[in-house]
């Protein structure tokens, strides 16, 4: 009986897998729903969990405009741990230009036992088009 529903329906279940594997591959790629993260989802990270903002960007694109509240870290130096939290459960988000850096930073901060570190999906420029703070370096 079962069998017999499943011959006969046999592309509707296939649709029905199909389309659950595509909502759910976002979180699969992101490893696990730890990957990157919106500029809103960044916000609220931010105010309700008490994440530091990272910008890994070098210190001129630091000083052009970055998001406001942010702590310049740049790539090179993410392994030295220097201006990084000492508390590694506090969560991270970590910004560059348009988010490659960032993403491999990530990587570098979670070896190091960063295991809430986070990147943020496009970077400053997302940070900009969500219209939320940039400051500039004096």
């Amino acid at each position: 009986m079962v069998w017999s529903f499943i011959v006969e329906n046999w592309m509707l279940i296939l649709a029905a897998v199909a389309s659950g594997l595509m909502l759910l591959w976002p979180t699969l790629a992101a490893g696990g729903g730890g990957g990157a993260v919106s500029p809103a989802a960044a916000v609220q990270l931010i105010n309700r969990e008490k994440a530091v903002l990272i910008d890994v960007c070098e210190p001129a694109e630091f000083a052009a405009g970055h998001a406001a509240g942010a702590r310049n870290v740049p790539l090179a130096q993410i392994g030295s741990g220097k201006g990084l939290p000492a508390n590694k459960s506090l969560p991270l988000v970590v910004v560059c230009a348009s988010g490659v850096r960032s993403s491999r930073a990530v990587a570098q901060l979670r070896k190091a036992g960063y295991e809430q570190a986070r990147s943020l999906s496009g970077g400053t420029k997302a940070w900009r088009e969500a219209n939320l703070p940039i400051e500039k370096a004096a």
